[in-house]
């Protein structure tokens, strides 16, 4: 079991794939990782040695904010937007989508699921 920054990747899938299960680290990163640490792509991760697996993570230490650093970061960067009342800022307190997405007909993934609004059930009769 092979722990980079914090997470124990997969030992049956190559180096290039498994290195994006680190939050902060896609495919295209992952590709630059291993060129730096001239590790191939296509090795699977148990068969990886003890100083490969250093180098990829002297890289990733050196270069990349990874994990809960990042995670810190991005949640910071929305906090900001939201006490200054910009537009995104507003848009992440009302749980909208942000990104210009329109809202009328689909959103329902970031709205929630949808709540009748009077007028759903009819009536019961009463004596007068």
């Amino acid at each position: 079991m092979a722990r980079i920054s914090g997470v124990t990747i997969p030992d049956a899938k190559q180096v290039q794939i498994a290195l994006t299960y680190v939050y902060g680290i896609g495919p295209k990163t992952a590709e630059g990782i291993l060129v730096g640490a001239k590790v191939e792509p296509t090795v699977r991760v148990k068969n990886l040695t003890d100083t490969e697996i250093a180098r990829i993570q002297d890289i990733i230490n050196e270069n990349h904010t990874v994990e809960g650093e990042l995670q810190r970061v991005v949640t910071g960067n929305i906090k900001r937007l939201k006490d200054i009342n910009s537009y995104r800022g507003i848009r992440h307190k009302l749980s909208l989508p942000s990104r210009g997405q329109r809202t009328r007909t689909n959103g329902r993934t970031r709205r929630g699921r949808r709540v009748a609004v009077g007028g759903s059930q009819p009536k019961s009769a009463s004596k007068t």
